[in-house]
């Protein structure tokens, strides 16, 4: 390798790994906001945390490397122009494409980097992930009862209590509401004092009240003036609650293998011809019982068999020459069956375009391991020339443009992955966004191999006043 190699190899590696990190951490903190209420004020253990974080990063990492690639090599390319290493390459001999054939390879170990990733490794990450934000999800808020306020989160009961000591266990002016057993009968527990403790495996919560009394009323049998209510005095009585869903409890992998986001790309199609076989097995049943029931419908009248008139079985005979209690039957019965097939075949036109729509994502999710893997090589073709004509390194230029470029290849990808839900276009719609990069890729190599001064502001300035003073000559 010649040192001019090991030179750019040092210039783009740095941004590369800099910027991936960079992209790989704003969306994680995309993620985090979108649960940070699901994770807060639940007592989550650090590694359950970071575990959950690794998970949600691997799932980012497809998205993340194009980003890094298009900013690196715009920053790489530009800073060569800012400080005129590029003019000594050039002078030495050195081309442009020469240049970026360094990058070049690295970008094209990324690409196949990102598709393993994707179809190997992306798979696995989203099981481990989904299964620990369900399990992060579900457990409950971790238990704080808060002097004045009145705490639900434990079913059936309602707790308030008037203060608390600062060992956090002692508890002044308790008040239970006992709903356990529903409408039936309502119980109050009042005690002037009390403490909680919770059991060693966190399954339980021992309230131990002191000083106090119980009121149950029951509203069950015929009491329709008065309801029995029943008062009980007590010195000291053990209450115990079951907390075990306040817990973090690990679920099995298998609940959330199969959806379309965990497989890869030889299971995605063999998914997608089940679903296909299924779709047409269920759209040749609809068609043979709408055959079946159109048919039929005229060998029912309303009438016993014995007293069904021979000329209904026939339909070549003229309504007008059947008794008018036959043909209003008739009619009727033509109309019902009409209208039977109008909401069957609206509620099937319904079913047949959600099944279409989970085979299209199934298809989509299928493309997009391939359009965002070739996306490092695409935005790679855009962001080295790019950066070699505006010659402007730093974070500045590079940032803006890397985000202007990564939005335009973000929305038109949107547009086209809608139109494939939808069924507008088929599964080959998803590489509309690489269709557009490519002639913009190739158009600022061209630009770039060439020398040009496209982005040149005393180029543009000379080419405009040529047009509006073609006889103008410059000094």
């Amino acid at each position: 390798m010649k040192k001019l190699d090991r030179l750019i190899l040092r210039s783009f590696l740095g941004p590369l790994a800099l910027t991936f990190t960079l992209s790989v951490f704003v969306l994680l903190m995309q993620f985090v906001w979108k649960y940070i209420d699901d994770m807060v004020g639940k007592g989550l253990e650090f590694n359950v945390i970071a575990e959950l974080l690794l998970y949600a990063s691997a799932t980012f990492v497809p998205m993340a490397l194009p980003i890094a690639v298009l900013f690196a090599s715009i920053m790489t390319m530009g800073n060569f122009g800012e400080k005129y290493e590029l003019v000594a390459m050039k002078a030495g001999g050195v081309s442009v494409s020469r240049v970026m054939l360094p990058m070049t390879v690295v970008v094209v170990l990324l690409t196949g980097v990102a598709f393993y990733f994707a179809n190997n490794v992306m798979p696995e990450a989203m099981v481990s992930y989904r299964k620990t934000l369900y399990d992060v999800t579900r457990k409950k808020p971790a238990i704080n009862i808060r002097p004045g306020e009145y705490y639900k989160d434990i079913e059936g009961y309602v707790i308030r209590i008037g203060s608390k000591s600062p060992d956090g266990h002692t508890m002044q002016d308790v008040v239970i509401y006992d709903h356990t057993k529903g409408s039936t009968e309502t119980a109050v527990i009042v005690a002037k004092s009390g403490t909680m403790q919770s059991t060693i495996d966190n399954r339980y919560l021992i309230f131990s009240l002191y000083d106090g009394y119980t009121y149950s009323e029951s509203t069950t049998g015929d009491h329709r003036d008065s309801r029995p209510m029943t008062s009980l005095n007590f010195s000291h009585q053990t209450i115990s609650f079951d907390i075990s869903s306040f817990a973090y409890n690990k679920s099995g992998e298998d609940l959330f293998k199969g959806s379309y986001q965990t497989l890869n790309v030889s299971e995605l199609g063999v998914s997608i011809d089940s679903l296909e076989r299924n779709l047409v097995q269920r759209q040749n049943a609809f068609r043979r019982d709408v055959e079946i029931n159109l048919r039929s419908w005229h060998r029912y009248t309303g009438k016993a068999p014995a007293e069904r008139p021979t000329e209904a079985f026939n339909l070549h005979t003229r309504i007008d020459t059947l008794d008018a209690d036959t043909r209003t039957k008739i009619i009727n019965r033509a109309k019902y069956v009409a209208n039977t097939a109008r909401t069957d075949s609206h509620n099937y036109g319904d079913m047949l375009e959600s099944d279409r729509e989970y085979i299209n994502r199934h298809e989509i999710e299928r493309q997009r391991k391939f359009t965002l893997s070739i996306a490092c090589l695409l935005l790679f073709l855009i962001g080295a020339p790019f950066g070699s004509i505006v010659r402007k390194g730093g974070l500045g230029l590079p940032l803006v443009a890397s985000v202007g470029f990564f939005v335009l290849y973000y929305v038109v990808g949107m547009i086209a992955e809608k139109s494939v839900r939808e069924s507008v276009m088929g599964g080959e719609g998803m590489w509309v966004s690489s269709f557009v990069m490519l002639p913009i890729g190739i158009f600022l190599t061209l630009q770039a191999t060439t020398d040009s001064s496209l982005f040149d502001g005393a180029t543009w300035k000379r080419n405009i006043q040529r047009i509006f003073h073609p006889h103008k000559k410059e000094l």
